[in-house]
């Protein structure tokens, strides 16, 4: 007796009933696509056989990640204001552990996420107007964005440790 699943594979097969009988007929354009598919490269991740160092693709990452970071470093902004408004020993605690080495490097690299991820949003919105999609000047934007975002840094805790 048929299964309902061995009735439906069957009347739903569309091969025809000489390749029932004879499956290396039909195995042999299979096992051809099988080794033509392991010789060609199937993701851009595999950067040092295939895929060559694209700065357009990584800031693009970069992006994406400095976003992730902002927002992970909000939580530490909210903490400072919760025990800026509460006072007090919270008040304390939570400033010593801003100006502890941990806390000035959590700050320094939220600020450099910030600059990158204003810089690069910025460049965004040039891409958005129709600006900027050429090759070459998506490349010096990519730097653009990096050189901008060094210098604003160095001048916001520049800024921090001299004013």
């Amino acid at each position: 007796m048929k299964t309902a699943v061995d009735q439906f594979s069957q009347s739903q097969s569309p091969m025809p009933s000489s390749a029932l009988k004879h499956p290396q007929t039909v195995d042999a354009p299979k096992k051809r696509e099988q080794s033509m598919a392991v010789e060609r490269p199937l993701s851009p991740f595999m950067f040092p056989m295939w895929y060559r160092f694209q700065i357009t693709s990584t800031l693009s990452i970069l992006h994406r990640l400095t976003g992730i970071a902002l927002a992970v470093g909000s939580i530490l902004l909210a903490w400072w204001l919760v025990a800026v408004a509460a006072g007090g020993e919270m008040f304390r605690e939570t400033h010593a552990f801003i100006a502890s080495p941990i806390g000035l490097l959590l700050l320094f690299c939220w600020s450099v996420a910030f600059f990158y991820h204003l810089c690069s949003g910025i460049r965004h919105l040039f891409w958005d107007a129709g600006y900027g999609f050429e090759i070459r000047s998506a490349y010096r934007s990519g730097y653009v964005v990096l050189a901008s975002t060094v210098v604003l840094t160095a001048f916001a805790w520049l800024y921090v440790f001299l004013g």
